[in-house]
């Protein structure tokens, strides 16, 4: 007998606020909710996305959640045609509570599990009772039954998307056991993994359509996001900006050398990013030997491409400004080290200059790397060796001694812990501490707030370029301008470099705050 959870129903789930508004969007498979929010179903005991295809359930049968961990705490397994894990996530101006997103994003590198419940709430700066309140308030759930099904979705990707072993699979999941794995398995979705891969190759319809088999040297996913996404314009972008030798970009794909974490033993390999076909979503392929760290890479690449942005949400308020490139996202970063080396290489150089530098950087101090593609060669240097290289021996490359300190300064506050450059760092307190290094000004820290930290708000005050968009000569003036555009302001930073790159004029701009 199964002993998988029978949903739980405390109330009559048409009496949920908004219920009316959740319902129209799953009749109308609105796109713009996927991700947002999932609907369980009491007749079948089965949680979907609001675009899923199967036959629309009656309202009365449908409770509505807003993560998928607070829909399979209810007792609701995952759905095996539109595939929950596919979805879309929400970005860090989304969530209820800032805090709250910290804290998953850290979860979802592994935090709870390597420092607990009380070593996690200790890095945020908060006590373990408060960060179980404020984490329930945003997801509807706790800390630990968040990372369970986090844990238990990528295992469901693996088991449905590659031919890997079971065993593998619990384990590049972040089980620590096979037995702890089948056990969780077992009891949240009513079945043994073997059992799901076996229903998922027989379900019929998009579940598997692309689905393909590994090659034994790579493993392929497809990254869903919200619609609609300018691809050519985020490969042009990276494309000015990547580092020869770790990263390759043409008019289709993106591909980039990858180390997770540090230390010789240290998952590295390769990925590859093209767009999907026949759906929203980009297709990434990642080289096996980075298969112990894949939650963190496939979580990489959603911040370097921007995957879990709300177009709509940006174009309401930038209007006129995003009108004609709805799409364009923020390139993210899928290190942010390495992002940030390059900020401060590009201070006061050509884009053209400092793409050579960081290059010049990357084959001195970085690891050679085996890959299939000629034009990556290496990882790019940890922190550590950076820190640790001969002042001389870097300004040879041709980097002016003030740039050298820079570098090397950020690189010891990195590697000595100081310093956090990842999407879950406080954005205030770490643009401070980057402006307390030398060589680092406001400038530098707000765009690798911009684009390191994921921060969509972030507004780098003082750049001439927004400047001569706008029509103004003085900070002050942009800034006022940026107010208005406000928490999107990193999304107005970018149409106004594009448009300005691209000869486009600047549309009428706002005279005053919104209301």
């Amino acid at each position: 007998m199964s002993s998988i959870r029978k949903p739980a129903r405390t109330a009559a789930p048409t009496e949920q606020p908004a219920h009316a508004a959740h319902y129209a969007a799953l009749v109308a498979r609105d796109a713009r909710f996927d991700g947002r929010f999932f609907v369980g179903v009491t007749s079948t005991g089965i949680y979907c996305r609001p675009v899923c295809r199967v036959r629309t359930p009656k309202a009365a049968n449908c409770l509505f959640f807003g993560h998928a961990a607070a829909a399979e705490q209810a007792g609701f397994r995952p759905c095996l045609r539109c595939r929950p894990e596919r979805a879309p996530g929400q970005a860090p101006i989304d969530a209820s509570s800032r805090l709250a997103w910290t804290a998953a994003q850290r979860i979802q590198a592994g935090e709870l599990d390597e420092h607990g419940m009380e070593g996690l709430a200790a890095r945020l700066g908060i006590t373990d009772r408060h960060l179980r309140r404020v984490f329930a308030d945003a997801f509807g759930v706790s800390p630990i039954d968040y990372a369970q099904t986090q844990r238990l979705l990528m295992a469901k990707r693996l088991l449905a998307d590659t031919s890997l072993p079971v065993t593998e699979v619990a384990l590049a999941s972040g089980f620590g056991s096979l037995r702890r794995f089948n056990t969780l398995f077992q009891e949240r979705y009513g079945l043994a993994p073997s059992q799901l891969r076996r229903n998922m190759v027989s379900t019929p319809g998009p579940a598997r359509e692309d689905a393909e088999a590994d090659t034994g040297d790579s493993l392929r996913f497809e990254l869903g996001y919200r619609p609609p996404l300018d691809w050519p314009r985020l490969l042009a972008f990276l494309s000015h900006r990547c580092i020869a030798g770790v990263e390759q970009v043409d008019e289709l794909a993106y591909w980039r050398t990858v180390r997770v974490g540090p230390g010789a033993q240290a998952p590295m390999g390769w990925l590859e990013i093209t767009q999907g076909t026949g759906r929203d979503a980009l297709a990434v392929r990642v080289s096996a030997g980075l298969l112990r760290a894949l939650p963190a890479v496939l979580a990489g690449v959603r911040r370097l491409c921007d995957l879990d942005c709300d177009p709509q949400a940006v174009s309401q308020v930038l209007g006129e400004l995003a009108a004609d490139a709805p799409g364009l996202r923020v390139p993210g970063a899928f290190d942010g080290f390495e992002m940030s080396v390059r900020a401060v290489l590009g201070q006061q150089v050509t884009v053209r200059a400092a793409h050579t530098l960081a290059g010049r950087l990357a084959a001195a101090l970085g690891e050679p790397v085996q890959t299939p593609f000629t034009g990556l060669t290496h990882l790019f240097p940890t922190a550590r060796r950076v820190a640790e290289s001969s002042p001389d021996d870097i300004g040879t490359l041709g980097i002016v001694r003030q740039r050298v300190g820079a570098i090397q300064a950020l690189a010891r506050e990195v590697a000595d812990g100081r310093l956090d450059l990842g999407p879950a760092a406080d954005v205030e307190a770490t643009m401070a501490q980057l402006e307390a290094l030398p060589g680092i000004g406001r400038w530098t820290a707000r765009y690798i707030a911009l684009r390191a930290l994921g921060w969509p708000d972030a507004w780098p005050s003082g750049d001439i370029a927004l400047h001569k968009a706008l029509g103004v000569s003085k900070a002050a003036q942009a800034d006022a301008i940026a107010e208005t555009w406000s928490p999107w302001r990193g999304y107005a930073t970018l149409h106004l470099w594009r448009r300005l790159g691209e000869g486009l004029p600047t549309p009428a701009l706002p005279t005053g705050p919104r209301s």
